[in-house]
This record gives C-alpha cells, structure tokens and sequence, in this order.
C-alpha cells in the first residue's frame, strides 16, 4: 500500500541548462530525512514535459539513489501513448517502483480513448500505476467511471485526486473502499482531504518546506486533528502557491529561501522577476519569520498504517 506524502520534487539545472545530480540528490535527500514515505519524479512541478527521455531516466535515477527503500515513481506525461508506453517500459527497467501517469496533456483524450491509453501504458510499464486524475490543468476527467472500468486491473493501484472538488474524494471511498490508495494532489486543499479519509498526499510545498508538510500528515493520522490544523492554517499562504500557472517558479524560489537552492526552470519559463517575483518573496519571508514549532510526533506514517492494516 502506497500512503503518506510523496513529494513532487522540483528538478534541478546547472547555469548551463543540464541536469544538476549533485543538487538533486541533496534536495531530494532533504525529502527523506524529513519523513517523506517516497518521491515522484518528472511532474508538472518538475518540469517533466520539458525533459528528454534519457533525462527524465536520469532524474529516476538521481531519486533512486537517495531513496532508499521507499518508492520512487516516474510520471508518465507524454503526448503519445506510444512515446508514453516506451518511457514507462524503460522506466521499469531503471529502477521505478511505480508511474504516475497523466492522459495526453496535448490531446484531450474522450472516456474511451482515457481508458486505453491508461491500459496500454499500464501494460507496458507492468509496474503499479497512480492515475493522475487532473481535469482542470489537463482537460481530461479521469472519473469515478472511468475509474471502475480500470480497477479490474491491478496494476491501478492509486489515485492522485486533482479535481479541486473535495466532495470527489469522498464520492471516491463510498464507490471503491479501499481498493485505490486514494491521495491528494492539491496542497491547499489537503487538510480537507486528509479530512474525509485520503491516506496520502501528493505534495508540492514540501520541497521548500517537507517537515511542515511530513508533521499535517502525520499528525491527522495520529488524531492529532487540531495540531495538525494550527500548521495548516500557517502553511495555506504557502500552499496556494502550488495553484497557479506559475507553479514551478513560485515553488522554486520558494525553495531558495527555505532551504537554499536556486530557481533556474528550462524555457519557455523563466524565473519569477520584478511585483511578481517580489510577492512571492514576501509570502515566503512572511511565513518563515513566524515559522511554528513543531510538536514531537509518536511514529512514522508508515508505521501506522502498517498498524492500522494489522489492526
């Protein structure tokens, strides 16, 4: 079973455009010696449409090496379903535990169309699958439907629940129980689904800010509600950053200030400048200069839901 957070790392580049290995690893090292229970690599956040196969391997790889032995999943986010099934192949081959994969983010794939190319990526990787289910950033509805038709395959194993109607994380539970390993993939609604029964979240701030993020989850799976709560309510000027189009450069330069890296993206984006680069500054140093303590923690995630599964 797949739960707790799994951050969406950011990917890192030298000043010459290449991949930055050596600031990749202490990032996503970072991630792990936070609590984090695994890494998903190649996302939106991590600029994975703007990565050549071989690279998107080697950010696998980079991931890989730090993450011991917790999962490390790949996300699958190509146009073609051919381009699409040849990485997930590869990726199983390199060391992938798993694929998050995303429908065409150029095609805008119908019902039938969402359900094969999931299939046939689904056979090629023959790894555990979480489907991305993002209709506003991808245009495409992975529904509860849809959803069913595929649960007949075991390879599907999760959910990564973007709709930004937390009503679909409940409709989710009621229709399946725990056959998906439901999460969230929205920061600022996390809470709310951490709420109403989601085990894992899919996070984007935790690469600026992971133990923040490991102790809201950590703390609603503890009971812990109102704990939680005070660091959410600290955190949501943070987290509303994950919800823009300019997610990437908002999250990498917060990134910079929380622990030190730099905000290169590949073009066409650019880092943030001038009122809008200066307005995330001034969240990010708002938030840090009142950064709360945080309270001591009785155990790992994992561990409990690996006491919740012997219970």
């Amino acid at each position: 079973m797949w739960a707790g957070v799994f951050p969406a790392v950011t990917t890192k580049f030298t000043a010459d455009d290449r991949l930055d290995h050596a600031e990749m690893e202490r990032c996503y090292g970072l991630q792990m010696e936070a609590g984090c229970d695994g890494i998903i690599v190649c996302g939106s956040l991590g600029e994975g449409p703007m990565l050549s196969p071989d690279e998107k391997i080697e950010v696998l790889k980079a991931a890989r090496k730090v993450a011991g032995d917790k999962p490390v999943l790949l996300t699958v986010n190509e146009p073609g379903t051919r381009e699409a099934a040849a990485i997930a192949k590869r990726a199983a081959k390199e060391g992938a535990d798993g694929l998050m994969v995303v429908p065409s983010p150029i095609y805008h794939t119908d019902p039938q169309e969402t359900v094969a190319a999931l299939r046939a990526v689904a056979e090629a990787g023959d790894l555990p699958v979480m489907i991305y289910s993002n209709r506003l950033a991808y245009r495409v509805d992975v529904t509860i439907d849809l959803m069913e038709e595929l649960a007949s395959d075991d390879r599907f194993v999760a959910i990564k629940e973007s709709s930004d109607d937390i009503r679909r994380s409940t409709e989710i539970i009621n229709r399946f129980g725990s056959r998906y390993d439901l999460f969230t993939g929205v920061d600022n609604l996390a809470f709310e689904a951490l709420s109403v029964g989601a085990i894992g979240w899919v996070a984007g701030l935790v690469t600026a800010f992971p133990r923040e993020t490991v102790a809201i989850y950590q703390l609603m799976r503890q009971g812990r509600r109102d704990e939680a709560l005070a660091i959410y309510r600290w955190f949501r000027p943070l987290l509303d950053l994950d919800v823009s189009t300019y997610l990437v450069q908002n999250i990498k330069l917060a990134e910079v200030l929380a622990i030190g890296t730099n905000d290169r993206v590949r073009m066409p984006r650019q880092p943030l400048s001038g009122e809008r680069r200066k307005a995330v500054e001034n969240i990010v140093r708002d938030a840090l200069a009142v950064r709360p303590t945080l309270p001591a923690l009785q155990t790992s995630p994992r561990s409990v839901e690996k006491m919740a599964a012997a219970e």
